[in-house]
């Protein structure tokens, strides 16, 4: 039997609906099974005794990893994966893999993007233009904020953030940044916690990951320390922000603007926030062209692939790197 014909055999939960790509490439590589979503319930016994990966967009909790006792990889289609327990999976010689690399320059381009229009106010002024205002009333009102003379701050300066710093510097504009650490070879000025990064900058872009330790990490208090001319963009991930205390920042001008690609309970957007004139708002599509949608999704089966022929990950998150893929007589 030849290593496609054994891929074949191979069986990858797909829960619920996938990367048309992805579920393409699954389907012809693989031996499919879709379930209508990641809930330990709905798992059958041939689930149970067959299925060794899952490729998910979904979070896989640890219920879902102990109903499924072969599993041996979760291929994970995005570069945030705090959905996934990777604890759990740790400990349980469970594989996790991510799709780095691939949309960096996509969602730094996307926060360009977003900066740009919360600063500028460039959708209502296209709104202005397409409803016949420009004809009606005149000339579009001059924008309150401008990119001159801003200094950025970075949350989160991993490659995301790094792509983001890059395109500023061509902009002309000072970088700064907070990560857990100091980032090596990077001439950024540094800053060791949040506030202080937000006292010393009056542009926060946030590309920091999910997960506990960053729970509501940009709160009131880093909202005042950013200051009234301050302007905050999340192109990250939701959870890191407090939005009621976001919401009330940009109602009582503690902060100017923001901009937002990503939020808390999604596809649900507070009304506050909806509210919001001050506000420029993304239905979460940093990485979201077909271009690069295309390349994660290569990315997340190369994964399946790798694992199930050559027995490594091509990009293994750091919690479980140290997984080594067992032996299997007769398997690939």
């Amino acid at each position: 039997m030849t290593k496609a014909e054994q891929l074949q055999t191979v069986a990858i939960l797909v829960p619920g609906d996938f990367n048309d790509h992805a579920v393409d490439r699954i389907n012809h590589t693989f031996r499919p099974v879709p379930i209508e979503r990641a809930d330990p319930s709905l798992v059958t016994e041939e689930m149970r005794s067959k299925v060794r990966g899952i490729a998910s967009f979904a979070g896989i909790n640890a219920a879902m990893m102990d109903a499924l006792p072969n599993l041996e990889l979760i291929a994970s289609f995005g570069v945030g994966y705090d959905s996934v327990d990777v604890g759990h999976a740790a400990a349980k010689n469970i594989m996790v893999t991510n799709t780095p690399d691939v949309l960096t320059e996509e969602v730094a381009d996307t926060a360009i993007g977003l900066l740009i229009n919360t600063i500028r106010d460039l959708p209502r002024a296209e709104t202005w233009l397409r409803d016949g205002s420009w004809v009606r009333k005149g000339n579009y009102p001059l924008s309150r904020l401008t990119l001159r003379g801003r200094k950025v701050g970075i949350f989160g300066m991993g490659r995301i953030g790094q792509a983001v710093a890059r395109r500023l510097e061509a902009f002309g504009l000072p970088v700064a940044y907070h990560n857990r650490r100091r980032v090596e070879g990077l001439s950024y000025q540094y800053h060791p916690t949040l506030k202080g990064l937000a006292e010393a900058v009056d542009t926060l872009i946030s590309v920091a990951p999910g997960g506990a330790s960053t729970e509501k990490a940009v709160n009131a208090e880093i909202l005042s320390a950013l200051g009234a001319s301050g302007v905050f963009v999340n192109i990250g991930r939701g959870s890191t922000v407090d939005e009621a205390a976001l919401a009330a920042a940009l109602a009582n001008g503690t902060i100017a603007a923001a901009g937002l690609d990503v939020f808390a309970d999604e596809p649900n957007v507070p009304k506050a926030l909806l509210d919001a004139p001050n506000t420029s708002l993304l239905p979460h599509v940093g990485s979201a062209s077909d271009h690069t949608r295309r390349a994660m999704a290569d990315l997340c089966v190369d994964n399946l692939v790798s694992w199930f022929t050559e027995r490594r990950p091509l990009t293994p998150v750091p919690e479980t790197a140290h997984v080594k893929a067992k032996a299997i007589p007769g398997k690939v």
